[in-house]
């Protein structure tokens, strides 16, 4: 971990980001359900989860866990959907033999029951494991009966202690309702949904809903698909950002969401071990409060 250590800072240096230090305890959150604390921060494995025989790549999603769980961070979530990710990431994990130190989540979308018991059994078969914290039925359709079937799924699987959780996602601010009836006439553990500084529906209902029911929230595009840093490249950062310790536009993002206290983790598509420590560091320090977070909404919105 020491060599690693020293060539990612070389790498962060090289891309104009603050060195990693790590200064305070990494947030974490209850999952309301349980009371179990998760730390703030965890990795999303869409696309850049997704290569096969590159054994390049492989090495460098191996540092990516290897500093997650270095710097005090558990969760993974990953998909059958996307495409090799599930494989590459239970190769990892047996590899490393830290299957027990990682918070694993994954999905199902497959429709009828069979189809979909045959769908998270080949998950289990690609993660190499035989039990997962987090189960979720991916991108909830519209149909609530067809919802409320596969629900009742994975909450079987739940009782059978396959999965210690269960939750529905989304992408899309389309669906924001949806998650919302499902929350409140399925008392699900998890949510995940999108939501960055350029996506901020959830804000409006969702999140308070979840804070009501007792949902925990994980956040995926957290950097609106590459949105946000294409709006502030070569761009500084405002001084005014050292009141709540974020030294990177990264953590500027990651702070924003992590500062509404409902949302319990964020999961960054992260492929570099450099970005896995800039976006550990959202997690440490000091966060926005409200009135911060409202300039800082401001200063987005000046960007046009």
């Amino acid at each position: 971990m020491l060599a690693l250590g020293a060539g990612i800072g070389t790498a962060v240096a090289l891309r104009g980001m603050p060195a990693f230090a790590a200064v305070g305890p990494l947030l974490t959150r209850a999952i309301p359900r349980s009371g179990e604390r998760l730390p703030a921060i965890g990795i999303g494995t869409a696309i850049v989860f997704d290569f096969a025989n590159d054994d390049a790549k492989l090495a460098e999603r191996r540092a990516v866990i290897q500093t997650m769980l270095a710097g005090g961070a558990r969760l993974i979530d990953t998909a059958p959907s996307y495409g090799n990710a599930e494989s590459v990431v239970g190769e990892l994990l047996s590899e490393l033999n830290v299957r027990d130190q990682v918070f694993l989540a994954t999905k199902v979308r497959a429709t009828g029951r069979d189809n979909s018991i045959a769908e998270m059994q080949q998950s289990l078969r690609r993660l190499r494991t035989e039990k997962l914290d987090l189960m979720q039925l991916h991108n909830i359709g519209a149909s609530s009966s067809d919802a409320a079937a596969q629900i009742a799924l994975l909450r079987e699987w739940k009782s059978r202690g396959i999965c210690r959780y269960i939750g529905v996602t989304h992408f899309q601010e389309s669906a924001n309702e949806r998650v919302i009836a499902a929350m409140q006439r399925e008392k699900l553990d998890f949510v995940q949904v999108n939501y960055s500084m350029a996506e901020r529906s959830v804000e409006q209902r969702l999140l308070p809903v979840a804070a009501e029911t007792g949902t925990a929230v994980m956040v995926n595009l957290p950097f609106g698909r590459g949105r946000l840093f294409s709006a502030v490249r070569g761009k500084p950062l405002p001084e005014w950002a050292a009141e709540f310790d974020a030294t990177s536009w990264g953590q500027f993002f990651l702070k924003y969401l992590l500062a509404h206290e409902a949302v319990n983790c964020v999961i960054p598509g992260t492929d570099k071990p450099e970005y896995m420590l800039d976006n550990l560091n959202a997690g440490r320090g000091r966060l926005p409060d409200a009135a911060m977070r409202k300039k800082m909404i401001g200063f987005w919105e000046s960007l046009g």
